[in-house]
């Protein structure tokens, strides 16, 4: 069984790795210790854009026809990085993955970024979040020992949700 880690960018993965003794690497992630650590890149998953809708939005639109309110919001997986995005979704949804922790950048965004991922590759296993600023071992130990259940930062990502 293990703990699938998912940082926003390579970098902050790396630290984290280095901390739970995930020191395998690997194509896109590093594994040992009981853990596989991986990372978005970045924005992985993104609305699309009005002229993906139709709606009449498919031609050129103008700001006259702002604002523009579709009955459900799509998303996309971004071309450039389809291939981070299709290992995530195998990493999140593998029968060994019993638990995922967000450590993603502590904001919004890095709320969203995560999120987007997570419901777009239909996972539903049981997610924590890292809270973290800091890359030191010290600060990385310290928010795995009191991190809390992904819910308790339902607001955040509805505030990222609300102003994309």
């Amino acid at each position: 069984m293990s703990i699938l880690i998912v940082g926003e960018k390579p970098s902050v993965s790396r630290a984290i790795s280095a901390v739970v003794g995930a020191s395998s690497a690997h194509k896109g992630y590093t594994k040992g210790n009981g853990y596989i650590v991986s990372w978005c890149v970045g924005h992985l998953v993104g609305l699309k854009y009005p002229n993906d809708y139709g709606n009449g939005w498919d031609q050129k639109w103008s700001f006259s026809q702002l604002p523009m309110i579709p009955d459900s919001w799509l998303f996309h997986v971004t071309d450039s990085t389809k291939a981070q995005y299709d290992l995530l979704k195998n990493l999140m949804n593998k029968d060994e993955v019993t638990e995922i922790i967000c450590a993603t950048d502590a904001d919004r965004e890095g709320e969203c970024i995560f999120r987007y991922v997570y419901n777009m590759a239909r996972c539903r296993k049981p997610v924590k979040r890292l809270w973290v600023s800091s890359l030191e071992e010290s600060a990385i130990r310290k928010a795995l020992s009191i991190m809390k259940p992904m819910s308790a930062y339902d607001n955040l990502f509805n505030a990222g949700y609300a102003r994309a």
